[in-house]
């Protein structure tokens, strides 16, 4: 048996999985039925908690165990220091916006995020399997009460120096997200996003030379050739989130899911327009049009995310692809408008069948 093989297996025996295969906790995209689809083909669940207050949170988890006991897990945001705010620049942030939608009040960047600690506590009393995170690391204190409720952490990791902080901090895992992922950039640091960018491919066996816990690859993985890929370069399992999107379970808008199937990997982009944090999404006018000339700079998080909110609630309204938010990996042309559960082992089949 390769070595390949027995990582995996090592892994999935590890954390109670049947393939080698995890949801990427997509805030707003990952509602109870798409990781209860993917868990119950032997995967792992996962719930972006980032918009959800606690008591979303623990509905979240008992609907999931509603109709299965296999592993998910919970992932929140570490979060940014308080934004430095600009009345004057926002001003020009909501008139550029006014021209995408309807006008932007005054007192849109004002939003704030949800509490953190509680958040905390709210993981705690779910006890997933896992809990994972983004955007930096969680504090020692909480790790040891993670530790000592049975929960796993899975930290994500954009750099080898990323993932080296990690696993000194205790991480059990450590997922190696590459550029190519949708959604946001999980950098520690928010401000070198866009300079530490690295492919997937070049990122992970740098990282699982690295380290010594278990590896996770994700981004643009969303087909068996990327999973046996992603294994044979040192992983131990793979995340997918655009991959599983156009699922029927993911309910996200028609516009965006038909956007998805026609995404050529040039056809996404790094943006900040939609939050003011980098992410990758669709090619979408709106996009292109804040990164042009004569576009005022995003806000900070979470400012911009507050200044765009009417516009991504209208272009949900109207059906509008080129005013939302969708998100997108650069291999989301491959996802599959299939049932997740069917698909998920289909990816595990195929991949089975490329390794050694």
């Amino acid at each position: 048996m390769s070595d390949v093989r027995t990582r995996s297996e090592d892994f999935c025996r590890r954390f109670r999985l049947d393939l080698p295969i995890l949801l990427a906790p997509m805030a707003g995209a990952c509602p109870p039925a798409l990781s209860v689809a993917v868990a119950q083909a032997g995967g792992a669940g996962a719930c972006g908690a980032l918009l959800m207050a606690p008591a979303d949170m623990a509905a979240w988890a008992a609907e999931f165990r509603a109709h299965t006991d296999r592993p998910f897990q919970v992932n929140l945001w570490l979060p940014d220091p308080p934004a430095a705010r600009d009345p004057v620049h926002e001003a020009h942030v909501r008139e550029f916006l006014g021209k995408w939608g309807p006008p932007v009040p005054p007192a849109a960047g004002d939003a704030l995020p949800l509490n953190f600690a509680d958040q905390c506590e709210a993981l705690l009393a779910a006890r997933p399997a896992i809990a994972s995170s983004i955007m930096g690391l969680y504090s020692p204190e909480f790790v040891g009460r993670m530790k000592a409720a049975g929960i796993a952490w899975f930290a994500t990791a954009t750099t080898v120096a990323e993932a080296r902080a990690a696993e000194s901090a205790g991480a059990d895992a450590i997922v190696a997200q590459g550029m190519e992922a949708g959604g946001h950039r999980g950098c520690f640091d928010a401000a070198r996003a866009e300079a530490t960018q690295s492919g997937l491919f070049a990122l992970l066996p740098a990282v699982a030379d690295a380290v010594q816990v278990p590896v996770i690859a994700a981004g643009g993985i969303a087909d068996a050739r990327g999973i046996a890929a992603a294994l044979t370069l040192g992983a131990c399992a793979v995340q997918i989130g655009s991959g599983f999107l156009r699922c029927p379970e993911a309910g996200i808008h028609p516009a965006w899911a038909q956007g998805l199937a026609a995404a050529m990997p040039e056809k996404t982009m790094l943006t900040r327009a939609f939050s003011g944090r980098a992410g990758r999404s669709l090619a979408t006018d709106y996009a292109i049009a804040a990164a042009g000339p004569g576009a005022p700079a995003p806000a900070p998080y979470p400012v911009q995310r507050g200044l765009t909110a009417t516009m991504r609630k209208h272009a949900l309204e109207t059906g509008d692809l080129h005013r939302m938010q969708a998100w997108a990996g650069q291999s989301a042309a491959l996802a599959r408008a299939e049932p997740a559960a069917g698909l998920a082992r289909m990816l595990w089949d195929g991949a089975q069948r490329l390794l050694p």
